[in-house]
C-alpha cells in the first residue's frame, strides 16, 4: 500500500529565515494514487501581523487567526496525520522548509527532504518552458478551479491531488506502472523476446491473380520480382 499526503500551506511572507509563519495547512490523502476522502485541515495563529499584501493573496487575516490555535497545539495532530507518508507539494521546498522551520522550533525532528515530492519540478519535466503554476495545470488538464478565488491551503491541496494524478498518467496511473513493469519483463539486454511464428499462406484465385498482374502491366513497368 502507497500512502501519499498531498498538502499545502499558506504563511505570513515568503522568508521564514526573516520571522515568517504558517497560517494554515491543508491536506488529502491518498492511497495507491486514489483520493481516499480523508483530509486535513487547520488554521494557525502566527503570533504576529499578516501583512496587506500577503492578505491579498490568500484572505486571512491577523484578526481572524489570533482565535485559532498556535504551531505548537497543532504540531502533534499534523504529524500524526502525515504518519509515515510520502509527502507531494507543488513547489514542495517552500512547504518544506516552513513546516521544517516550525518543527524546529518547538523542539521536534525535521521531515527528511527524501519523503518530499514535487510537482512543480516534474511538471516542469513534462512540459519545458511552459507554464506551470497550479492554475495553469488546472486549465492543461481540465480541472475545475473556478472556486480558487483565493489561495486556500485545503482547496489547493484537493485542486493539487488531481493535478498530480495527471502528471503521474492520468486517473490510473497504477495501470500504466504496471504496463512499463511487463514491458521491461519482456526484453532482456534492450532486446524483445519475440515467439516464433508459421508464416501464414492465403490461397490467391485465378480471377485475384489475373487483375493483379493487370494491375502490374499497368501501373509498375520492369518489375524487379518479373526479371
Amino acid at each position: 500500500m502507497t500512502r501519499e499526503i498531498v498538502f499545502d500551506t499558506e504563511t505570513t511572507g515568503f522568508d521564514y529565515e526573516k520571522g515568517e509563519r504558517l497560517v494554515e495547512i491543508g491536506a488529502v490523502e491518498l492511497i495507491n494514487h486514489v483520493p481516499t476522502g480523508v483530509t486535513y485541515h487547520q488554521y494557525i495563529n502566527p503570533e504576529k501581523e499578516v501583512p496587506e499584501e500577503v492578505v491579498r493573496v490568500h484572505g486571512l487575516t491577523y484578526e481572524f487567526l489570533k482565535d485559532y490555535p498556535t504551531f505548537d497545539k497543532i504540531a502533534k495532530d499534523w504529524l500524526e496525520f502525515v504518519g509515515d507518508a510520502t509527502l507531494v507539494a507543488h513547489n514542495a521546498s517552500f512547504d518544506m522548509n516552513f513546516v521544517n522551520y516550525e518543527l524546529k522550533q518547538i523542539g521536534l525532528p525535521e521531515i527528511a527532504r527524501e519523503r518530499f515530492v514535487d510537482t512543480l519540478e516534474i511538471a516542469r519535466m513534462l512540459f519545458p518552458g511552459a507554464r506551470c503554476s497550479l492554475d495553469a495545470l488546472c486549465k492543461r488538464y481540465g480541472i475545475d478551479n473556478s472556486s480558487r478565488t483565493f489561495h486556500g491551503a485545503l482547496l489547493d491541496a484537493q485542486l493539487l491531488s488531481e493535478v498530480y494524478l495527471e502528471l503521474l498518467g492520468g486517473k490510473e496511473p497504477s495501470f500504466l506502472q504496471e504496463a512499463k513493469k511487463e514491458q521491461k519483463q519482456t526484453s532482456t539486454n534492450g532486446s524483445e523476446q519475440k515467439k516464433y511464428r508459421e508464416p501464414r499462406v492465403f490461397a490467391v484465385s485465378d480471377e485475384e491473380e489475373r487483375k493483379h498482374q493487370e494491375f502490374l502491366a499497368a501501373k509498375i513497368k520492369d518489375a524487379l520480382w518479373n526479371v
